[in-house]
């Protein structure tokens, strides 16, 4: 039977809510979206996420079954991008590769954005001599790249997924922290911080319950933005053969793996790797660029 809701004389069923939210929930998503290359944007980083999540129910073949009689298959019904040097299904490679071409990226973003974060607002907070301190500790760390660093802890902890993952998060740190810094800066000043100072509220509960979210959509917008770095940097390690290693399906291994078979009239899988992390970032970039607008935030980004 179908509920029925009684306020001030008019009568509303739950069907006619749920219609409402759902054209309220559309409507959102249009100004988020802002025309059709923000809405395919968003698609397209959404069908990435999901391919992750479901790799093995999407995959028609496990990612390492080697068949050595199936080498450089076209595609084909049952090899639908073809096979590689050792015939192996691309697309099921691809899709497992999104597994640790996503997390990487996912896993420096949150890393540098807490921390950078709670580094950034503290300098901002306290002012003084620490806020020169840690601006100047940003300084010295933005002298780095990231790819230096993520090579050199590589090198020196052993190649594979984690190392260039902390070394790019504590590389990102400093970007993160500049950015929060000069907008707490800012939101500091305003009147409302003064007035809860004067009402008692200690520093931690003022960042925790008012400047902090104040902040959250210049920080969602910078880590929107920084996933395509890191994704970009994370891929161009395991190019180097220093991140995630061979067997495993990686966009940045696949890469790799076929650049051998370039010259040799085989390109696809380098090609099909190299244009889904093209299309991965550029989707991110866009996602990002259209949060900037939807929240109104201006060159903080």
């Amino acid at each position: 039977m179908l509920t029925t809701f009684a306020r001030h004389g008019e009568h509303t069923t739950a069907l006619d809510i749920g219609t409402r939210r759902l054209l309220s929930r559309l409507a959102g998503f249009r100004r988020l979206a802002g025309g059709p290359v923000g809405a395919a944007a968003i698609v397209v980083f959404v069908l990435l996420v999901v391919v992750a999540l479901a790799a093995p129910l999407l995959a028609p073949h496990s990612p390492n079954a080697v068949d050595a009689g199936n080498i450089f298959a076209p595609p084909s019904p049952e090899h639908l991008l073809g096979t590689d040097d050792v015939g192996r299904d691309l697309l099921s490679r691809i899709i497992y590769g999104a597994r640790p071409s996503l997390a990487g990226p996912l896993l420096v973003t949150l890393f540098s954005a807490l921390l950078g974060t709670a580094l950034g607002v503290f300098a901002a907070w306290r002012r003084g001599r620490v806020d020169a301190v840690l601006s100047r500790g940003f300084d010295v760390m933005l002298a780095f790249p990231g790819v230096v660093l993520a090579v050199l802890a590589a090198a020196l902890f052993g190649a594979g997924f984690l190392a260039p993952v902390v070394a790019l998060s504590i590389a990102y740190v400093p970007t993160v922290a500049r950015i929060m810094r000069t907008a707490a800066l800012k939101e500091r000043s305003l009147p409302y911080i003064e007035a809860l100072q004067l009402q008692g509220l200690s520093g931690i509960a003022i960042c925790a319950r008012h400047l902090l979210p104040n902040l959250a959509p210049l920080l969602l917008v910078q880590a929107a933005i920084g996933f395509g770095y890191a994704m970009v940097d994370l891929a161009a390690v395991s190019f180097l053969g220093l991140g995630t290693q061979p067997p495993a399906a990686e966009w940045g291994v696949l890469v790799a793996n076929g650049k051998a078979a370039i010259l040799d009239g085989h390109p696809q899988q380098s090609l099909y790797a190299a244009a889904v992390i093209v299309v991965a970032v550029v989707a991110v970039n866009l996602v990002g660029e259209r949060l900037a607008l939807y929240f109104e935030i201006g060159d903080h980004a």
